[in-house]
C-alpha cells in the first residue's frame, strides 16, 4: 500500500505559484493524471495549479531517466492506458521525478520555465478529455442511507436488501456513454408512468444528479483470478468524481433486472485521475460498522483494508439555474457529504467484483454510488433531498425543484484534508441538462455508420 515520501511533504511548494495557494486543488503534493487535446493532437499531462505538464514534451527534454522515464514514455500517446498497466513502482517514480522538477528551488527550473508554454501549457488553453480508454464500468450501491430511502419511497416492504449488508451491490454500467466532465447533460426519452399511472414514452420528466467518487483500475487481474483483499488497493490506479445522471422517471419504471436507460444515456467524470498515492496521507480506518450488522465474510475482510480503507474526503455539489445566472447568482451547494457514508470500501469492491473470478481491466471505472449519509445536507441526489418530489428544494431567487430542469446546471467537487498534510482537490465535474432532441431525430446515415 502507498506509503508517505518526500512527494508528501507539506513544507514543498512549487514554482508555479498558482499551485501553492491555499485553496488549489492541484498543489503539487497532489499531481493527478488526465489527458487533453493541444493542436489537434492527444497528449497525457499532469496538473500542477493551472497549468500541466505535457508528458510528451517532457519525455522529449530527456530530463528524467530508469523508471521514471520508462512511465512518462508510456503516457506519451495521448491516453493513460500503458502508463496505468505498469507496475506502481513506475508511477511512483514518474511522480517522485515530477515533484523535484516542480518544487521551488528544482535545478531544472530554468530550463523548463523557459519553455513553459511548450512543456507547461495553462490548463484553459487546452481541452480536457477523458484520461483513458474505459472498456468497462460498475456501478456499486454502497450507501445504507441512500439505499433504504429509495426502498421506503419505492415502497418496498424492505427498504434494505436483503443481501446489502453482506456484498457490495452492483450493476453493470454503460462505458459508450461515460463523458468528461463539462458540456451538455442531453434529456433522454424513454417510458414511464404519468400522474395518471399511463404508460407513456417521451422526454423524461424526473431527471437527477447522483454524487459518486470513482475508482480507475490500474493493473488488471487474469480471468479466473480473484483479487485478494489484502492486495486490492494495488489494483486501482486513482479516484475521479463520478456524475450518475439518473433518468428516475425511466429508471423507476423498467427496473427489474437492474438499472438499463435511466442510466445508460450519459454519465460524467472528472478528468483529473487523483492516485491512489497522492492519497496516502488521507487514509484513515473503513467506516464503522453496527455491531448487530453480519461479520464480513472472510474473502471481504482485510486487516490492513479495516485500518486504513476510508478517506478524509469531503464531496460537495452545487447547482446553479438559467435564471440564477441570468441576475448573477452564484451556484448554490445543495449537498455536502463524506466518503465515510459508504457501508463498504474500494478494496472489498475490488475484491467482490473479481471474487468469481471476473476479470477487471487497465483503465476499467468502478463507481461507488450515490454517496448519502444520514444529515439532510448529505443527501446526494435531488430525489433524496426533496423527500422524493414531497419536499420542494428552494433555491436562492424563489425557484423550486423537485428535479432537474433544462438549463440547470450540476458542479461536483471534492477535497481531501488531514491535520499536518496539504489538503488536495479533485477539480470539477460538471454538467448542464440541455433540451430532449425531437423524436425521432432526422436521419443522419454517418451516425448511423452508413455512407
Amino acid at each position: 500500500m502507498s506509503a508517505l515520501n518526500s512527494t508528501h511533504d507539506p513544507a514543498r511548494r512549487s514554482w508555479i505559484e498558482s499551485a501553492n495557494a491555499g485553496n488549489a486543488d492541484f498543489p503539487i503534493q497532489n499531481l493527478p493524471f488526465g489527458a487533453f487535446v493541444r493542436d489537434g493532437e492527444a497528449r497525457s499531462g499532469v496538473a500542477i495549479g493551472d497549468r500541466i505538464v505535457d508528458l510528451r514534451a517532457l519525455h522529449d527534454m530527456a530530463l528524467l531517466d530508469g523508471d521514471a522515464a520508462l512511465a512518462c514514455a508510456a503516457a506519451r500517446d495521448g491516453t493513460l492506458n500503458a502508463l496505468m498497466a505498469l507496475d506502481t513502482r513506475h508511477v511512483s517514480a514518474l511522480r517522485a521525478a515530477l515533484s523535484a522538477l516542480l518544487q521551488y528551488d528544482a535545478p531544472a527550473r530554468s530550463q523548463l520555465e523557459s519553455s513553459i508554454d511548450a512543456v507547461l501549457p495553462r490548463m484553459s488553453d487546452v481541452e480536457l478529455t477523458l484520461p483513458c480508454t474505459i472498456g468497462d464500468y460498475t456501478d456499486f450501491l454502497t450507501s445504507l442511507h441512500h439505499t433504504e430511502r429509495h426502498g421506503r419511497y419505492k415502497g418496498l416492504a424492505d427498504p434494505l436488501p436483503p443481501a446489502f449488508k453482506s456484498l457490495p451491490i452492483a450493476y453493470h454500467g454503460r462505458a459508450s456513454s461515460l463523458r468528461v466532465s463539462g458540456g451538455a447533460v442531453r434529456r433522454p426519452h424513454g417510458q414511464y408512468r404519468d400522474a395518471e399511472g399511463n404508460v407513456c414514452f417521451g422526454p423524461a420528466p424526473m431527471l437527477d444528479f447522483e454524487l459518486e467518487l470513482a475508482a480507475v483500475i490500474g493493473r488488471g487481474n487474469e480471468l479466473t483470478q480473484a483479487v485478494p483483499i489484502d492486495h486490492a488497493r494495488a489494483h486501482i490506479f486513482g479516484y475521479c468524481l463520478l456524475n450518475d445522471w439518473s433518468a428516475k422517471s425511466i429508471q423507476w419504471f423498467e427496473q427489474v433486472l437492474g438499472p438499463f436507460l435511466g442510466k445508460s444515456f450519459h454519465s460524467s467524470i472528472s478528468p483529473w485521475i487523483v492516485t491512489e498515492e497522492a492519497l496516502a496521507p488521507f487514509r484513515k480506518a473503513a467506516p464503522r460498522r453496527e455491531a448487530t450488522d453480519p461479520s464480513i465474510l472472510p474473502h471481504l475482510f482485510g486487516e490492513e483494508d479495516q485500518l486504513n480503507g476510508g478517506l478524509n474526503l469531503q464531496l460537495s455539489a452545487h447547482l446553479s439555474t438559467a435564471a440564477m445566472r441570468r441576475v448573477h447568482i452564484d451556484p448554490v451547494r445543495i449537498t455536502h457529504t463524506h466518503l465515510d457514508n459508504l457501508y463498504w470500501t474500494f478494496a472489498q469492491m475490488v475484491a467482490h467484483h473479481t471474487s468469481n473470478g471476473c476479470n477487471l481491466r487497465t483503465g476499467d471505472l468502478l463507481g461507488s454510488g450515490t454517496i448519502s449519509g444520514a444529515s439532510d445536507e448529505s443527501r446526494a441526489c435531488l430525489t433524496e433531498l426533496t423527500n422524493a418530489g414531497k419536499n420542494p428544494l428552494t433555491l436562492p431567487g424563489g425557484e423550486l425543484r423537485i428535479a432537474l430542469e433544462d438549463g440547470d446546471e450540476v458542479v461536483l467537487s471534492a477535497r481531501a484534508s488531514a491535520p499536518g498534510a496539504v489538503s488536495i482537490g479533485f477539480g470539477e465535474c460538471r454538467g448542464y441538462i440541455a433540451p430532449a432532441l425531437p423524436y425521432p431525430p432526422p436521419f443522419n446515415a454517418s451516425a448511423h455508420g452508413e455512407q
